[in-house]
């Protein structure tokens, strides 16, 4: 049976050429943080999450730092609840980067992202984003949905936000997900 360009677009990034990797890394790391591409690296992966090539609808590669998310600690009167320099995020990096690219174009809503790399001091990743008052978009049914409501990546509506929420979980193996953890523990206080 023939397997088409996906399959092996799919098959190749499994395990991708390690020498062609580090070049990009290297071009990457001396770009800004927020570049705007012109084409999607993943092609597979982003026209399954909801990339189209149409106006209104383009990709930019964010760099996220890695490791802890340290502040500094204080060194004048203090409390022992402002000692702790370890912030624990309920964020992953993936959607750090999907607000990040938010904030750049406030005109446009993401619409997904995916990883594209890591090396020892960042993660890449490419965000899907779609002009929220272009007509192309608007008229397109599976794209319309930006055009209603604001700020999806800070509402925790975009698809990696909806894993690391636990939504993808069942109702009743794990029911206080739902309507969010937060809302749950408040429920009888």
């Amino acid at each position: 049976m023939a397997k088409g360009l996906a399959y092996y677009l799919r098959k190749a990034w499994k395990k991708p050429d390690a020498e062609t990797l580090r070049q990009r890394m290297i071009e990457w790391r001396n770009s800004d943080a927020i570049v705007r591409v012109e084409h999607p690296l993943r092609l597979d992966r982003a026209h399954a999450l909801g990339f189209k090539a149409k106006k209104g609808v383009f990709v930019v590669r964010v760099r996220i730092l890695r490791g802890g998310h340290k502040r500094s600690r204080p060194t004048k009167g203090r409390r022992s609840k402002r000692l702790t320099i370890r912030r624990t995020l309920k964020l992953n990096y993936q959607s750090i980067s999907e607000q990040k690219a938010a904030r750049k174009y406030p005109n446009c809503e993401v619409v997904n992202s995916y990883w594209i790399g890591k090396d020892g001091e960042h993660y890449f990743f490419e965000v899907i984003l779609a002009d929220k008052n272009s007509p192309d978009v608007l008229a397109d049914k599976e794209l319309s949905f930006v055009g209603r409501g604001k700020g999806r990546a800070f509402r925790g509506l975009t698809a990696s936000r909806i894993r690391s929420r636990g939504l993808l979980n069942s109702v009743f193996k794990v029911p206080k997900v739902r309507p969010s953890l937060r809302a749950n523990a408040r429920t009888g206080n």
